[in-house]
C-alpha cells in the first residue's frame, strides 16, 4: 500500500475513533441514567439484571455499548501502537490482532448477554 493511501485509511479510521468516541459518551449517559436512576434503588442483584435485560431495547442498547467500547478501544490501542514507528509487516499484525480480539470480546459479551436474557 503506497504511504498516501495508508494515511487516507488512517483519517477515516481517526474519524470513526472520534465518531465512536461521541457515541460513547451518549450511551455512557443512558447507560448509567438506565441502570442506576431509572430502575429504583439500581441493579442491586444478578435477578434485577437478568429482568432488566430481558428488555429488548435495553439489551439493543447494551449491546451497542458494547461494540462501541470495544471499536474505540481498539482503535486507540491501534494508533498508539502505530505511533511506534512499526514496519508494515508489524503494523499488519497489530492490524490483524486487535481485529481478532474485538471479535472475541463483541461475541463473547453478546453470548453473555444473551446467556443472561435467557433466564428471565
Amino acid at each position: 500500500m503506497e504511504r498516501g493511501q495508508q494515511g487516507t485509511r488512517g483519517g477515516w479510521l481517526w474519524l470513526l475513533q472520534a465518531l465512536s468516541g461521541l457515541l460513547l459518551v451518549l450511551l455512557l449517559a443512558l447507560h448509567i441514567v438506565a441502570n442506576h436512576f431509572i430502575v429504583e434503588g439500581g441493579l442491586r442483584t444478578y435477578q434485577d439484571v437478568v429482568a432488566y435485560l430481558s428488555n429488548p431495547l435495553v439489551f439493543v442498547l447494551e449491546v451497542l455499548f458494547l461494540l462501541t467500547v470495544t471499536l474505540h478501544a481498539g482503535l486507540g490501542v491501534r494508533s498508539v501502537l502505530l505511533d511506534l514507528g512499526l514496519s508494515p509487516t508489524a503494523e499488519r499484525r497489530v492490524n490483524l490482532v486487535l481485529t481478532l480480539l474485538g471479535i472475541v470480546a463483541v461475541a463473547y459479551g453478546v453470548w453473555l448477554s444473551l446467556m443472561i436474557q435467557g433466564r428471565a
